[in-house]
């Protein structure tokens, strides 16, 4: 059995046969490496972020000791597991990988702190979900690089400190505010992640493009990063199904034409709203008259459940600004009544 991480970085469990893992496995594996930027220097985007990364690391190194714990939160799919790699290797040291649904018992969160070693960079993703007894063991391995823990029964019931190699934390979060206070004041570093700009993200499908062997130009590259919603995830993934259309419907490359109309058979608009994204939109305006509605009215109507929709939807339609919160509940906004041609009749 072993364990690797998927597109999420979430663990999954795999059964070998005879020690031998699925080439497909292999292959979503290898992808997911080749392209996760190693360094500072090929990672895109969040410019002052890796600033102030920079010179923390640098510092550290200098003082010979860990880096501070890191928190970044922020929408998914904008590069927080990468940033964790890239912070080991810039220190020099290992990174171990996890999420916090994975550490539902006491000793799965000790089995990790102890078989870290000094310096390492420890990952937990969905840091958020971690449950109280296993937060209040971070505590002191946070604080003071121990581990408190009882030993015997009743009478002979003992608190033992047991040592753990000095250590960095990086978490990640799409919720920071869910986070309870002693955790994230435990943190040295916090930072947001940003959306990425339409150039950014270009940057990001040209690199990733050259590392597949992918034949792409300039306005290519742009027609996809203008439909990605900001998110380096997006963007990745779109450069393969576009990939896949140029090889069969053209000559294998991929240019604005042809990137345009893959993105069209993919029902990816010009905003890169999906058809769930423009349910959204026509749900509020045509049967609740623009809004306001209520969230769980507005999941009821699109049969999604409340989370997905807050999670995944949500985020990049109020980035965009064709959606708002209000005390009341979501409503549309001027532009997007302007931006999809809705008549003005829903308007108040």
């Amino acid at each position: 059995m072993a364990i690797i991480s998927d597109d999420d970085n979430n663990e999954i469990v795999v059964e070998r046969n005879n020690n031998i893992v699925s080439e497909e496995i292999q292959y979503d594996m290898s992808f997911e490496s080749n392209i996760r930027p190693k360094r500072f220097e090929d990672y895109v985007g969040q410019s002052a972020l890796k600033s102030t990364l920079k010179i923390s690391i640098e510092a550290a190194k200098k003082r010979e000791l860990p880096l501070d714990h890191v928190l970044f939160y922020g929408p998914p799919g904008l590069g927080k597991t990468t940033l964790a790699a890239v912070i080991a290797n810039e220190m020099g040291t290992d990174i171990k990988i996890t999420s916090a649904p994975s550490l539902e018992r006491p000793r799965d969160i000790i089995g990790i702190l102890m078989s870290i070693k000094a310096g390492d960079v420890l990952f937990i993703d969905e840091i958020h979900r971690l449950n109280k007894i296993s937060e209040e063991i971070l505590y002191p391995a946070m604080e003071d690089f121990y581990l408190d823990m009882t030993t015997g029964k009743a009478q002979t019931l003992k608190s033992i400190r047991i040592p753990v190699p000095k250590f960095t934390l990086v978490g990640a979060t799409t919720k920071a505010g869910a986070l309870s206070g002693p955790l994230r004041d435990r943190f040295g570093i916090i930072h947001r992640l940003e959306f990425y700009t339409e150039e950014e993200l270009a940057c990001v499908i040209k690199r990733t493009a050259s590392i597949l062997d992918i034949d792409i130009d300039e306005d290519g590259a742009n027609a996809i990063a203008k439909r990605s919603r900001g998110t380096p995830r997006i963007a990745n993934r779109l450069v393969k199904r576009v990939r896949d259309y140029a090889i069969v419907k053209s000559d294998g490359k991929i240019d604005s034409k042809t990137a345009n109309e893959a993105l069209d058979v993919l029902q990816i608009d010009k905003f890169g709203l999906d058809n769930t994204d423009r349910a959204i939109i026509d749900i509020i305006a045509q049967k609740y008259n623009g809004g306001p509605v209520g969230v769980e009215t507005l999941a009821t109507a699109l049969g999604e459940d409340v989370k997905t929709l807050e999670d995944v939807y949500e985020p990049y339609l109020l980035q965009k600004g064709f959606i708002q919160r209000t005390p009341r509940g979501r409503k549309l906004t001027p532009y997007a009544y302007k931006s999809f041609n809705i008549s003005q009749q829903f308007l108040f």
